[in-house]
């Protein structure tokens, strides 16, 4: 494993980085009359998971690390209820939702392994 030098390294952030990707593309392809609701909560939602794990980083004090990893937490939980609406409202395909949901899957599991080390330490 490489030497942790700034928040780009964590690989729970570049994972989250690649849901943010991936959610723009879904909302892309929203109806166009959900620009500023579903797809903008969405996007904004996806957005945050990276923010806060960013901003946690590079906060002091292990604390407050913690308590930005739980946000971006609650972010992607957010996230996976306007993805699950968007897939209830017929805007997405089962299909598509399960992918993306495997990724929210992901990024939650490197979130809470961060969450556990910074606990232990």
């Amino acid at each position: 494993m490489g030497e942790i030098r700034s928040h780009r390294d964590l690989i729970a952030w570049q994972r989250a980085m690649d849901l943010v990707v991936r959610v723009y593309d879904l909302a892309s392809q929203w109806p166009k009359d959900e620009i500023y609701g579903l797809s903008a909560q969405a996007k904004r939602a996806a957005v945050s998971v990276p923010a806060n794990i960013a901003e946690g980083y590079g906060r002091a004090g292990r604390a407050s690390y913690v308590h930005f990893l739980k946000i971006a937490h609650g972010s992607l939980k957010e996230l996976e209820t306007h993805l699950d609406v968007a897939f209830r409202v017929g805007h997405m395909s089962g299909d598509a939702l399960e992918a993306v949901l495997g990724d929210t899957e992901t990024v939650g599991k490197l979130i809470n392994g961060l969450i556990r080390k910074l606990s232990e330490q």
